[in-house]
């Protein structure tokens, strides 16, 4: 019995140690600038955008239309969008972006509205 407890104990340990050691990748400065693009399902469809991204300006187009945005990078995995020409009062909130994960061409990230605590997530694929 004392034996049972032990090894259950140390395969606990071992475990705890192997997992705390994982970190995610995150090389996000290779996502600060070039052309990306970003699909979502909104009510029960596909929708893709694509952006383009430079040190300080992010150019999206979506369903033809073409939106700029200023970028200000807070730390190498995360920025603050503000459109540049809102048109309503929805498009003058500050949208906050935070680079969780990167893999090969893609970033995983979470955004929400400045000073909103709900957040949702996303997938980007870099395409040049």
């Amino acid at each position: 019995m004392k034996f049972k407890i032990q090894f259950t104990l140390y395969n606990i340990l071992i475990l705890t140690v192997l997992t705390s050691c994982y970190q995610q990748e995150r090389k996000c400065t290779d996502f600060k600038t070039g052309k990306f693009e970003f699909t979502q399902e909104i009510d029960g469809k596909k929708q893709t955008s694509t952006f383009e991204r430079n040190d300080s300006l992010q150019i999206e187009t979506y369903n033809g239309k073409t939106d700029t945005a200023s970028v200000r990078w807070l730390s190498d995995c995360e920025f603050i969008l503000q459109k540049t020409h809102p048109k309503n009062m929805q498009e003058k909130k500050a949208i906050t972006m935070k680079i969780l994960s990167t893999k090969d061409k893609t970033y995983t990230f979470e955004y929400s509205f400045v000073g909103d605590a709900k957040t949702q997530k996303g997938t980007v694929t870099k395409i040049n």
